[in-house]
This record gives structure tokens, C-alpha cells and sequence, in this order.
């Protein structure tokens, strides 16, 4: 195996290394999710991408960005929580074509009730793949990405 081969395998053990590390948290909190909010894993998701935007609200294509999915997949699941009171879609004032989703109380009630349940499912998976001896690398490299400052 030339140098060439041994990068690529290193890449590919590394992506393989993520892949099951984002697995293991998917999973973890989509059961924590459904089984007290009835709410998925990208619901929770674009519920959470809408409340850190200023005024509540964003436009379809953001959200999809935000929440990695196609323009028709975003489309469904807007519909999808605009159908249970939690998100409503307005015209853009300045855009007649834009399209804004926002919060509704009832959503952000529901954000607020649901982000303790999703942070301590994230946090007991994370603390789960540190004794995992491949994944114990990768989550310890997690808090160097947005280290926390003790005057933030």
C-alpha cells in the first residue's frame, strides 16, 4: 500500500470513526424525543435552527440548509409541524416570492419543554462513546471545536 493508499484509508477509517459516533447520538435521541414529545430528530432540529435566528423566523431555503435537507423534504416537514400549531409560513415583505417560517408559541413551548430531554440524551451518549476506545478520540476533539469560555 503506497502513501497514497494509506491517507485514503486513514480518511475513510475517519469518516467511518464519525459515522458511527452521529449514529449512536441520532439514535439516542430520536428515542429520547419521540418517546416524550413525539417529535423527531430534524423536527427538534429545525424547531431549534428557527429559535436562534433574530425575530423567530427564517426563509425555506435556510431552513433546509440548516436542517440538511431538500427544498421538498423541508416543505413536508414544515407542513408537518404547521399541521400540530408549531410553525407558521408568511409571505416576506420585501420578497413576495420568499417564503418565512416562525416559531409559534406553541412551538417554542415545546423547544423549551423538549431541549433539556434532547441536552441530557446528547450528554449521556457522549459520556456512553468515551469508553468506546475508537470513539473516546473524536468526542474528546468535540470541545475543542467551540471551546467554552469561563467569561462567556
Amino acid at each position: 500500500m503506497g502513501i497514497r493508499d494509506d491517507a485514503a484509508e486513514i480518511r475513510a477509517r475517519g469518516w467511518r470513526t464519525l459515522a458511527a459516533l452521529h449514529g449512536m447520538i441520532d439514535t439516542a435521541l430520536e428515542k429520547a424525543l419521540q418517546a416524550e414529545f413525539k417529535l423527531s430528530v430534524v423536527e427538534y432540529t429545525v424547531l431549534e435552527a428557527l429559535s436562534r435566528q433574530d425575530g423567530w423566523h427564517m426563509r425555506m431555503q435556510q431552513l433546509a440548509r440548516a436542517a440538511a435537507l431538500s427544498s421538498s423534504a423541508t416543505t413536508r416537514l414544515v407542513s408537518r409541524l404547521e399541521d400540530r400549531g408549531l410553525l407558521g409560513r408568511f409571505l416576506c415583505a420585501d420578497d413576495r416570492r420568499g417564503i418565512y417560517t416562525e416559531l409559534t408559541p406553541e412551538g417554542r413551548d415545546l423547544l423549551t419543554a423538549a431541549r433539556p430531554v434532547h441536552d441530557a440524551a446528547l450528554e449521556a451518549t457522549l459520556a456512553e462513546a468515551t469508553e468506546v476506545p475508537e470513539l473516546a478520540p473524536l468526542v474528546g476533539s468535540l470541545a475543542d471545536l467551540h471551546p467554552v469560555h469561563a467569561n462567556a
